[in-house]
């Protein structure tokens, strides 16, 4: 059921309205399967703090992962909305699937929950979605697989996403999917050496059904690579899964004189 925003809520974003969108600063968080993060973005996107993480609670329940939030983001404070990057389909800031945490997360209203418990206008899109916003340049079709304890995966055309695209669970190799084919499981599995191998495949695989002009990889298990890339594919910085975050306000109107 959707939460009814809080009176702090509605004052919080009726004041964030009166100032123009470019003079707005955002709380970015990133829930991730392994850990959660959190850093403070300037009116122009550029950090202004240094990034905060802790690990994901186990069980990652709705409950358990709101608590923790509200304490890791406690001490960064002077913003006016958050952005929140968040591992699985999402909907209108309801989360639909997570497979790396909890049953609990389907059809959660986590924008309005986090919104009650932070007194400001949320925005949440799926992790890999709002890495990509980080890393694109917005011309032609550009995609993003993000490789942590699972597999994310973006897609754009001239900048414009299309959500949730779930590659990750759609069967790839001997019976397994892509996420069980290079999912932290599988490469703590096979050994680092291997889901290198694993990993190229997947871009092989990749490449030639999207025809991208650009292929970025992220996420935290992105460092583990050591395979020869081709020309248009790209190892970038997990920060951008933070940085993104702006993007999710790209169309926030300037406040009327």
């Amino acid at each position: 059921m959707p939460q009814t925003p809080t009176a702090a809520t509605t004052a919080a974003a009726k004041t964030a309205a009166k100032s123009p969108a470019s003079e707005l600063a955002t709380l970015a968080i990133d829930i991730g399967g392994t850990g959660l993060k959190a850093l403070l973005l300037g009116p122009d996107g550029a950090p202004t703090t240094e990034r905060v993480r802790v690990e994901t609670p186990r069980p990652a329940t709705t409950t358990a992962v709101i608590e923790v939030l509200i304490t890791l983001v406690q001490p960064l404070s002077g913003y006016d909305r958050v952005s929140v990057g968040f591992p699985g389909v999402v909907v209108d800031g309801v989360t639909h699937t997570a497979p790396n945490l909890d049953d609990s997360w389907k059809g959660f209203d986590l924008a309005a929950e986090l919104g009650r418990h932070l007194h400001r206008t949320v925005r949440v899109l799926n992790d890999a979605g709002v890495q990509g916003y980080g890393v694109i340049t917005g011309h032609g079709v550009e995609m993003v697989l993000t490789l942590g304890t699972g597999l994310g995966c973006a897609l754009y055309h001239d900048g414009v996403y299309v959500p949730n695209l779930e590659l990750a669970h759609h069967p790839f190799r001997r019976g397994k999917t892509y996420e069980e084919y290079v999912g932290a499981k599988a490469m703590k599995k096979v050994g680092k050496k291997r889901w290198n191998k694993r990993v190229a495949r997947v871009i092989a695989q990749v490449l030639p059904i999207w025809n991208p002009r650009a292929l970025y990889l992220g996420g935290g298990n992105a460092k583990h690579l050591n395979i020869e890339l081709p020309p248009e594919v790209t190892i970038v910085s997990n920060t951008a899964g933070l940085l993104g975050g702006i993007a999710l306000w790209k169309d926030e109107p300037a406040a009327e004189e």
